[in-house]
């Protein structure tokens, strides 16, 4: 018996959940790292992946803007913004890239 991969994903997930903080659990999490998360809010591995993959999004179009706009853009600018998951930061950071003067400007309070 096979399941359609949506329906094969779903369970995967009610698996991990019901594994609560065992230690399969992280033997589980190892095997199953590339499946859409049908369970928000719940920290699962999925879920986890997907929210690093959109704050890595978020990073590259701040950067983005700031090179189009011809703004130097430091190693430890580069590294904060990369490094950043928190996707409200992420999403006020690529609002303000469109009109700082200089990268660092980013992160001063203020500045929009």
């Amino acid at each position: 018996m096979s399941f359609a991969p949506p329906t094969a994903a779903y369970w995967f997930e009610v698996v991990e959940i019901g594994l609560e903080d065992t230690p399969a659990k992280e033997k589980w999490r190892e095997l199953m790292s590339k499946v859409i998360t049908h369970f928000p809010g719940h920290g699962t591995l999925f879920e986890e992946k997907y929210l690093e993959g959109k704050a890595l999004g978020e990073a590259k179009g701040i950067l983005r803007v700031l090179e189009v706009r011809g703004l130097a853009i430091s190693d430890d600018v580069r590294e904060r913004i990369t490094t950043c998951t928190d996707l409200d930061r992420l999403d006020d950071w690529l609002v303000r890239a469109g009109t700082v003067s200089r990268a660092e400007d980013l992160f001063t309070e203020g500045q929009a």
